[in-house]
């Protein structure tokens, strides 16, 4: 076999002996590093962008002498085909249409749905075998002559549901199709009214921006707090209170448990049942312990769908990561069948809820998977999505090709020290898409570059975000003796820039649409139509502003983004027009045309 190359996993080359001392004597202790520990997917060649301490000359070396060792085999075998759904979970004996809804006083017509609210039908079905694979079930919906298939779901305890998010009023009639005959062919009318206050469906790509499935302005302005629904109900609901009272409107959480530093203890509940013995769908978790990955627990997504309601309640959206590198329990690598089957599981529970994005993954390079796996995964999303949810997918260090079919927006991190958002034009010239900087680097004090930039940064870089067309994202990373950090854990914020963001999204919500990046010269400008524009200094801190307005006349408002001020400027503007400003960083005008 060919020699190791730096597309070559860490893991891998620390299975071989040889390459193993190699590796250990350019960068010592590697095989003890947390970071590589938790990402099996961690390759050489990210290793080297970070190990400063190695020349061009030496990893040139380094790379030299893993070419010349000899491959060996590494990674799990070939995988079986998963058995499909069986036809003969239920003799002929056992009629069609039979099964019972579980509620029996709602019969088949649930009351009080309305517009952009998950609409749920549930009845008593067969348990024998393994349900989770053995049967397929979901239902055809049709409103106004179209039809649409929501999947279907087994619950445990006999249960089976399928839901469907109605974006229309009026009677929507429901048809189950299923492998099981008691499930086959249930019908139900449901009547749809209309959409409750405050609901506003889901967010879609509105060319550079978003909307709600009912036209309203959706402003992305989110937070990271990756294993909050993880902790137990004490700080849950901390967290839930925290958000109450937050200016964000999504939140990037993962489905599964976190492994990595300030993230070590084990989750309250898991996604799989336990294994009583290893077989071919069986997992292994870091301390030993098997699981089933062909059965789900249905109460740890009983779980995450309770936080998401809430979150809604909020006019929160979850920013949902379906997969991610930092791991223990086998969950990066459960294979390609378990991948498929836990998405399809996943779409058929949560699809119908209105406050959802997809994000495939959090670092997906820091993974085992090929583009092409990727590829693979979230046209798989899609296509199961009959709500037509956000899809996006988080890099570590090398972005994704955002251009691919299935991708609706860029949701990217920091890929150079200091340059963020700084470069949201650069972006969205290049994908054609709406930009999201989910990671600005987090305001804190830990000691890796990502986790401690200050509060007045992390304001600077979500104002310059917007400015230049984009979405910023909030992070708050403070050390914390019980090692409760809101970025991990969630609980409460330690930071300043939390009520400043909020700021910035009362001036985005004034504003009569999305910021488009103009030519400010030497300060930052974003425009809306010719009638509104905001002029942004950064860390600049001149005395007097020189503005370049368009022709007409214009009231302006100097903003004080720290201190969260407006002062309006006596009179009306035009031209070239010279402005008083404070002699401090950090300040914005606001200029809007007169009538």
């Amino acid at each position: 076999m060919p020699g190791y190359d730096v597309e070559t996993t860490i893991h891998e080359l620390l299975a071989n002996p040889d390459a193993r001392v190699v590796l250990e004597r350019y960068l010592p202790g590697i095989g003890e590093n947390e970071w590589v520990r938790t990402s099996p997917g961690m390759r050489l060649g990210l290793m080297l962008k970070f190990a400063s301490h190695l020349g061009t000359a030496e990893q040139d070396a380094l790379a030299g002498e893993l070419a010349a060792i000899e491959r060996t085999p590494f990674g799990p075998a070939p995988e079986e085909p998963w058995p499909g759904a069986r036809d003969d979970v239920e003799g002929d004996e056992v009629p069609r249409a039979s099964a019972a809804p579980t509620d029996p006083t709602q019969g088949m017509e649930p009351d009080g749905a309305t517009v952009h609210r998950t609409v749920e039908l549930a009845f008593v079905g067969p348990s024998a075998g393994n349900p989770f694979l053995d049967v397929d079930f979901a239902a055809d919906v049709t409103f106004e002559g179209t039809t649409t298939r929501w999947p279907g779901f087994y619950d445990g305890d006999n249960t089976y549901r399928v839901r469907f998010l109605p974006e229309a009023s009026g009677t929507h009639a429901v048809r189950t199709a299923s492998t099981a005959r008691s499930l086959d062919g249930l019908e139900a009318s449901v009547e749809v009214g209309p959409a409750r206050e405050g609901d506003h469906g889901p967010v879609r790509v509105d060319g550079w921006g978003f909307r709600h499935a009912d036209g309203t302005r959706a402003l992305p302005l989110g937070t990271t707090c990756y294993a909050w629904t993880h902790q137990g109900d004490a700080l849950e609901e901390q967290t839930l209170a925290t958000l109450a009272d937050s200016p964000w409107s999504k939140v990037r959480m993962c489905v599964f448990p976190k492994s990595m530093p300030w993230n070590e203890n084990e989750p309250e509940r898991y996604p799989f049942e336990p294994a009583s013995e290893e077989g071919p769908a069986t997992g292994r978790t870091q301390a030993g312990q098997l699981y089933d990955k062909q059965r789900y627990h249905p109460d740890y997504f009983r779980h995450l769908e309770r936080r998401i309601t809430q979150l809604g309640e909020f006019g929160i959206d979850a920013d949902l990561i379906v997969f991610h590198p930092y791991d223990r329990w086998g969950y990066a690598v459960l294979g390609t069948e378990a991948d498929d089957h836990y998405l399809a599981y996943l779409v058929a529970r949560l699809a119908a809820f209105p406050n959802l994005w997809w994000s495939m993954a959090n670092e997906f390079d820091l993974m085992t998977k090929s583009d092409d796996d990727w590829h693979r995964l979230g046209r798989l999303v899609r296509d199961l999505d009959p709500a037509r949810h956000l899809i996006g997918i988080h890099n570590c260090a090398t972005f994704f090709d955002h251009t691919a079919d299935w991708i609706t927006h860029a949701s990217v991190q920091k890929t150079e020290t200091y340059r963020t958002a700084e470069l949201t034009t650069e972006w969205r010239e290049r994908w054609g898409k709406p930009v999201v900087i989910d990671e600005m680097s987090y305001e804190g004090d830990l000691p890796y570059g990502w986790g401690n930039i200050t509060g007045e940064e992390m304001v600077r870089r979500h104002w310059e975000a917007a400015c230049r067309g984009g979405w910023g994202g909030h992070g708050d990373t403070f050390l914390d003796p019980d090692d409760v950090i809101w970025w991990a854990k969630g609980g409460v914020l330690k930071g300043e820039s939390a009520p400043r963001i909020a700021f910035l999204r009362e001036v985005l919500t004034d504003a009569p649409g999305d910021l488009e990046p103009g030519h400010g010269g030497d300060l930052v400008l974003g425009t809306c139509g010719d009638d509104y524009a905001l002029y942004y200094w950064s860390f600049m801190r001149p005395r007097e502003g020189l503005l370049r307005l368009a022709p007409g006349d214009w009231i302006l408002d100097v903003l004080d983004t720290w201190n969260m001020t407006v002062t309006p400027l006596e009179g009306v503007h035009s031209g070239n027009a010279t402005i008083p400003l404070p002699g401090k960083q950090y300040v914005a005008v606001r200029a809007r045309r007169v009538g």
